[in-house]
């Protein structure tokens, strides 16, 4: 079984960031793949997909033209001759359905959030037919893509893209007396909700910071937004707050702190926040993509509602009156993202997706899901 496996680019983080897990799955299972990048970007999710051993072949052009990177790839495609185009992200996924169309070859997606931006959620719905089977990278994101795209329940599937490590560097519990350790992890992007934290510091701020335990925010991430956030940032006074640039040791950025938060307007898993809430962390998030599913309220850390500064200073000045209950609900967390996350967990996942898979046969017809390729089609012998 060859799968060319599609992405927007390999910029470090987001969709990229699974991908050797996602990968290795595959492999396990007798799949050949190589990784196809429409672009290069930062390039930071590069190296671990060579550690994981894959061939990745990135195209050189840029995010907004379409034509050359559809020639490319239907190029590609047809020079590797992959039984299953496998796509990440919208613009990859147009893209590939495309060429699957063109070459006769079955489409699998991954939707990551199944909110796309109002174009790209008129042509995914249009054109979702073309893909014979959807993944969410969680339930709710899969329950959500059926809704928005109008897929048919026969051709959605869930693969939560998170495998808990249980031997991930742990935070450490706060001390009275110590700097209470605030921070986040992504892009500097108008969807991360940076701009709602600060909007809720600043009203904190008005109360007067003194009422609180000392604390600094760190703000882990590059991004576009970056110059309006310090202008923010100046404007409201903050200056406990720091944009420390991109984290290439995300787990030891993590295990550093003493809350996590994550103010995001959408998000599809997060795996940011699982990553947190594996290190021991107490999270404070909105209610978008799968995290009320994954932190309760209360126990493991609080939720409010996207998009409202005046929730996220409620709850954020409670648990920076009350520090000495952070650590409490660090160690709940933990015991949560393992229940729900664990490595069996994440294989047994992806060992249902692989039953499902459409792959095309020698006779040149796809199996649909639900249907058991031909020995000769799935690479095994007779």
């Amino acid at each position: 079984m060859r799968i060319a496996y599609v992405i927007n680019s390999v910029e470090g983080g987001g969709a990229a960031l699974p991908v050797p897990a996602v990968t290795q799955v595959l492999r396990n299972h007798g799949a050949t793949i190589e990784v196809f990048a429409l672009t290069r970007r930062d390039g930071r999710a590069l190296p671990a997909m060579r550690d994981a051993g894959l061939q990745v072949r990135v195209r050189d052009g840029g995010r907004g033209d379409h034509v050359a990177a559809l020639a490319w790839l239907d190029a590609e495609v047809a020079r590797w001759r992959p039984d299953l185009i496998w796509t990440s992200l919208s613009r990859a996924t147009l893209l590939g359905q495309l060429v699957g169309r063109r070459r006769g070859i079955p489409v699998v997606s991954w939707q990551h959030n199944a909110i796309p931006n109002p174009v790209n959620r008129i042509l995914l719905r249009a054109t979702q037919r073309w893909t014979a089977l959807w993944i969410g990278d969680s339930h709710s994101i899969t329950a959500l893509t059926g809704q928005r795209l109008g897929v048919d329940a026969a051709r959605l599937m869930a693969w939560p893209l998170f495998a808990a490590d249980a031997g991930a560097p742990q935070a450490r519990a706060w001390r009275p007396g110590e700097t209470l350790k605030l921070g986040t992890l992504g892009r500097l992007h108008p969807v991360k909700g940076h701009d709602v934290l600060i909007a809720a510091l600043a009203r904190l701020r008005a109360q007067g910071f003194e009422s609180f335990a000392p604390f600094e925010v760190r703000i882990a991430g590059e991004g576009t937004q970056r110059a309006a956030l310090e202008a923010a940032l100046a404007a409201a006074g903050i200056e406990n707050v720091h944009l420390v640039g991109f984290c290439d040791r995300p787990r030891e950025f993590l295990a550093d702190l003493h809350l996590y938060l994550q103010p995001s307007r959408s998000e599809g898993l997060c795996i940011a926040v699982h990553e947190a809430m594996q290190a021991g962390l107490p999270t404070l998030v909105t209610t978008v993509g799968e995290l009320p599913f994954s932190v309760r309220d209360g126990d493991t850390g609080f939720l409010v509602p996207p998009n409202n500064p005046e929730a996220l200073a409620k709850e954020l000045a409670w648990m920076l009156s009350h520090p000495e209950h952070l650590a409490a609900m660090g160690v709940a967390a933990r015991a949560r993202v393992l229940e729900r996350f664990g490595a069996e967990a994440f294989a047994r996942a992806g060992a249902d997706v692989v039953a499902r898979l459409p792959i095309r046969l020698a006779s040149g017809q796809a199996a649909g899901p639900g249907r058991s390729p031909s020995r000769r089609a799935s690479g095994q012998s007779a």
